[in-house]
């Protein structure tokens, strides 16, 4: 179940850092509120995982998921490059993320 939670979490964090984008510096209430919102689920999510999980293996894996999210969605949603450099960038965070889980014995 740790690793649902930590999935969760992970999902969490890309979910606040758009919001972070859409709140224009706290400037916007809802996104505000959202974006606030989303940062405590989260950590409540990765401080549950972590009752089992390695804090080091729980917190790559946390802020890659929210890291490789949060970049695709940058590319999708605000037109940030998607240079082939930058995509496989973002594709070494997702095997660092899938590696990390595989030779996890949690």
């Amino acid at each position: 179940m740790a690793w649902v939670y930590l999935l969760i979490a992970g999902l969490l964090e890309i979910g606040w850092a758009i919001g972070l984008k859409y709140s224009q510096g706290f400037s916007k209430p809802g996104f505000s509120i959202a974006t606030v919102a989303g940062m405590i689920l989260s950590f409540i999510f990765l401080s549950t995982a972590l009752r089992t999980l390695p804090v080091g293996t729980a917190y790559a894996i946390w802020t890659g998921i929210g890291a490789m999210g949060t970049a695709v969605l940058g590319i999708v949603l605000f037109r940030e490059p998607a240079s082939i450099e930058r995509l496989f960038c973002i594709g070494l965070i997702m095997a660092g993320v899938v590696g990390l889980r595989f030779v996890s014995s949690h």
